[in-house]
């Protein structure tokens, strides 16, 4: 039985993902892949579209009745975490601020960062639009992910504050990003398992996947392309951990307590363990 399979066009996804998409995972089911922005996969997600998907975290506690999460494949780190981005400001009071997408973890940690508190608005943009639209005054600053955090000074712009900074100061642990989660129903051990192993393929020999993340990249720097990989594909990638399920588990129950996410339902942190 063929999967579907929602991911990100960005070089972290593409290289976890190249070797199953690319039926170089023996015993693998079929996948058919859609690339689309965080936010569209987000979307697709809560419409309860695909069988596996990337989400970003903020988004789980809305589809965990439906979608069990995977220990491998995601985005958890440190000193990886979205950063806000003006051109010359001090300080958010009173400012427009754009965003990726309101059900990005980006968003969510932005709104619990005690920085955010006096911005005047909020306006919705896909990522890649964020640093020109600050950097021509647009609006007054800009919450960016992915491989902005390499460019965003040859737009003339600087760092206000980095959330991924601030919530390991305040909180001691890794900054959970995106998730991968697959249907409920589905044998979510086996779909973990050929994840972890495609990733590991893609540490083994980096070759076969370059010019599969290259063609699918939005900043087609080989340096940045490289960077972006070396920073968000990690040990939490082939596996969460007892770390990363711990940072998962407080930036969901502290947004929980704050209102701006749903409580989690029970055992919705439950993972499935990889086969090895």
């Amino acid at each position: 039985m063929s999967l579907s399979l929602a991911i990100s066009p960005c070089p972290n996804d593409t290289f976890i993902f190249h070797a199953w998409i690319n039926d170089r995972i023996r015993g693998a089911p079929p996948v058919h892949v859609t690339f689309a922005d965080i936010d569209v996969c987000n979307g697709l997600a809560l419409r309860g579209e695909p069988d596996v998907a990337k989400i970003s975290y903020a988004a789980y506690p809305e589809v965990a009745d439906r979608y069990a999460l995977l220990p491998s494949g995601g985005a958890v780190g440190r000193g990886c975490g979205p950063l806000v981005l003006s051109a010359g400001r001090t300080g958010l009071a009173g400012a427009r601020v754009a965003i990726p997408g309101p059900a990005t973890t980006a968003f969510l940690l932005f709104r619990l960062w005690p920085g955010s508190r006096d911005v005047a608005g909020i306006e919705v943009m896909p990522f890649e639009k964020i640093m020109p639209a600050v950097s021509s005054g647009e609006v007054d600053a800009g919450l960016v992910i992915h491989e902005s955090r390499f460019t965003y000074p040859a737009y003339g712009l600087t760092a206000l504050a980095d959330l991924g900074e601030w919530w390991d100061a305040d909180t001691g642990l890794p900054i959970p990003l995106g998730a991968i989660v697959a249907r409920r129903g589905l044998d979510t051990a086996r779909i973990a398992d050929v994840i972890r192993r495609s990733v590991e393929s893609a540490w083994a020999d980096p070759s076969p996947s370059r010019l599969f993340v290259a063609e699918h990249a939005q900043e087609m720097d080989p340096d940045v392309v490289a960077s972006h990989i070396g920073l968000y594909v990690n040990e939490f990638s082939a596996d969460l951990g007892e770390e990363g399920l711990a940072a998962v588990q407080a930036l969901l129950t502290r947004s929980a307590e704050a209102g701006v996410t749903r409580t989690l339902p029970a055992r919705a942190l439950e993972v499935s363990a990889t086969r090895r």
